[in-house]
C-alpha cells in the first residue's frame, strides 16, 4: 500500500470517530503503532484503550511532543471532522505525511474485492447487514462500519482479509477514493449541498462513483434512481425484490427474488420499509460476491440491528422509547412509517435534534413536513458540528413552519421532565448530534433511576 509504505507509526486526529476508530483499529490489527488525538471520551475511546490504543484528549504541541515521531516512518491520519487543531497544525509545519480518512481506507481496500455502500440514507445499516450475512456465511470478510452493529458490539467486523465491505460516504467526495468491485446506491436524496453547491453536481458525483464499478451488474440500486446496473425493491417489478411481505412477531416475514432464482420466507427483523430495504440490497451483494445462498437465512434472521438505528430503549406494555439516528427529511418520514407501521393505535412524540445549520436551513420545508406527521414534536437546539453559526438559522425559526398544536422547544436540562409529562405512549428521539447522551438520561429518568 503506497501511503503505507516503510510506515510504522499512525497518528489518527479524532481518532473516536465512528470512521476513523474502526480504521485505526484495523491497522493495529495489521502490526501498525496506532495512536491519535480526541476532543471528548466515549465509548469508542474507552474500547480503543482497552485494545492498547493510546488516546490523547489535550489539543496541545507539548502534549503531542511527549511522543518521538519518526518523520519518515510516521503518517498522520485527518478527518474534514476536526478543522482547527494545534496538533494537526504541528504535524504540518513540520511537513508530515499526511492523508484524509478516504485516502487511507481506499489504500486498504484496493487489494481487497472490495463491496463499497453508498447512498444519502442507510449505508451504516445495509453494511452492517452485509458484513453480517458475510461472516455469518463463512466469507472472509473485514467491515468498516459507520455504526455500532449489536450482533459485535463494535463498528469492526474482522473475519479475514480477502473482502472488505465499507460505506461509500459522499460528503466530501470521499468516496471517489474507492475502487469498488460491488457497489450498491441506497438513494440519491440531496444533502451536504454545503460542498457540492447545487442538486445537478450532487447527483453527477454520485453517477461518478456508480461508473467506478468495473460490471455494471454489480451496482445495485433503489429501482427509479437514473442509474444503469440493477434495481432493487418491494413488492414492486425489479431485478432484486422483495415480495409477499408480511409482519410476524414483530418482524418481517418475504420472499426474495433475484435474476436467478428465488428464496422463499425469509426473516427479518428490524421495523421500517426502509430497513427491508436495505436488507434486500445486502442479500444481492451477499450473492454476487459469493455467500452460499442456503445459508444466508439464517444470517439474515440472526442480525440484530445497529445501534441508534430504530433502537429500543425501553420497551414495555405503557412505554416505547427509541433512539434513531435519523437527521434528514427523508430518514424521518421512513422513521415514522416504522412507527406507525408498528404501533398503529398509538399516538407518538419525536424529539429532534436538528443537525447543521446549512442542512437545516437547505431543507426547512421539508423537515417541517416530516415532523409534522407525529403528535407532538420538541425541538432541540441547532447540533452545529462542524458549523459556525448562521444568522436567523435557529430551532425556533424551524419550529414555526412545523404545523402542530403540540410542538415546543426545550432545553437539554428540562428535556426528561417535558418527555416524561407526554401522555404518548410511544416516544422517539431522532438525531445525528449529541442527542443519543440525552437518550441515555431520558432512559434514566423514565425508569427513575436518576
Amino acid at each position: 500500500m503506497k501511503h503505507l509504505d516503510n510506515i510504522q507509526t499512525l497518528y489518527f486526529i479524532g481518532i473516536g470517530g465512528i470512521g476513523m476508530s474502526a480504521l485505526a483499529r484495523y491497522c493495529k490489527l495489521k502490526g501498525y503503532n496506532v495512536l491519535g488525538y480526541d476532543r471528548t471520551e466515549s465509548d469508542i475511546t474507552e474500547t480503543l484503550e482497552k485494545e492498547d490504543i493510546s488516546v490523547s484528549f489535550i489539543d496541545s504541541v507539548e502534549e503531542i511532543s511527549k511522543n518521538s515521531f519518526d518523520k519518515g516512518k510516521t503518517l498522520v491520519v485527518s478527518t474534514p471532522a476536526v478543522k482547527h487543531n494545534n496538533i494537526l497544525s504541528w504535524f504540518q509545519e513540520n511537513e508530515y505525511n499526511i492523508v484524509k480518512r478516504a485516502a487511507l481506507l481506499g489504500e486498504v481496500t484496493k487489494n481487497t474485492f472490495c463491496l463499497a455502500v453508498a447512498g444519502t440514507h442507510g449505508k451504516t445499516t445495509t453494511s452492517a447487514i452485509l458484513g453480517h450475512l458475510l461472516a455469518e456465511t463463512g466469507m472472509a470478510v473485514t467491515a468498516f462500519l459507520g455504526g455500532i452493529a449489536e450482533n459485535y458490539n463494535s463498528n469492526f467486523i474482522s473475519n479475514g482479509t480477502l473482502i472488505t465491505v465499507v460505506e461509500a460516504d459522499e460528503f466530501d467526495r470521499s468516496f471517489m477514493q474507492l475502487r469498488p468491485d460491488i457497489a450498491c446506491i441506497t438513494s440519491m436524496d440531496p444533502d451536504h449541498l454545503d460542498i457540492y453547491g447545487d442538486v445537478s453536481e450532487f447527483e453527477k458525483t454520485f453517477k461518478d462513483f456508480a461508473r467506478l464499478v468495473p460490471e455494471k451488474d454489480h451496482l445495485l440500486h433503489k429501482k427509479g434512481l437514473s442509474l444503469s446496473g440493477k434495481t432493487v425493491a418491494i413488492e414492486e417489478t425489479a431485478d432484486y425484490e422483495a415480495q409477499n411481505v408480511r409482519i410476524e412477531d414483530g418482524g418481517y416475514v418475504f420472499n426474495l427474488k433475484t435474476p436467478t432464482r428465488t428464496l422463499e420466507d425469509l426473516r427479518f427483523y428490524l421495523p421500517g420499509k426502509h430497513n427491508l430495504h436495505n436488507a434486500v440490497t445486502a442479500l444481492g451483494m451477499a450473492i454476487l460476491a459469493g455467500s452460499p445462498t442456503r445459508r444466508l437465512p439464517e444470517a439474515l434472521q440472526s442480525f440484530k440491528g445497529v445501534q441508534r438505528r430504530f433502537s429500543y430503549k425501553i420497551k414495555t406494555d405503557n412505554l416505547v422509547l427509541i433512539d434513531d439516528y435519523a437527521h434528514h427529511p427523508t430518514e424521518l418520514n421512513a422513521l415514522h412509517q416504522a412507527v406507525a407501521e408498528m404501533y398503529p393505535n398509538e399516538s407518538k412524540l419525536i424529539v429532534f435534534q436538528p443537525h447543521l445549520f446549512s442542512r437545516t436551513k437547505d431543507f426547512a420545508e421539508g423537515f417541517a413536513e416530516s415532523l409534522s406527521k407525529f403528535d407532538e414534536i420538541i425541538l432541540l437546539d441547532i447540533y452545529p458540528a462542524r458549523e459556525e453559526p448562521m444568522e436567523g438559522i435557529t430551532s425556533k425559526w424551524l419550529l414555526e413552519k412545523i404545523d402542530s398544536d403540540k410542538k415546543s422547544l426545550v432545553s437539554k436540562e428540562d428535556l426528561p421532565i417535558v418527555i416524561e409529562q407526554s401522555n404518548c405512549k410511544v416516544k422517539v428521539m431522532a438525531g445525528a448530534g449529541d442527542i443519543g447522551v440525552e437518550v441515555n438520561k431520558v432512559k434514566k429518568y423514565l425508569e427513575h433511576e436518576a
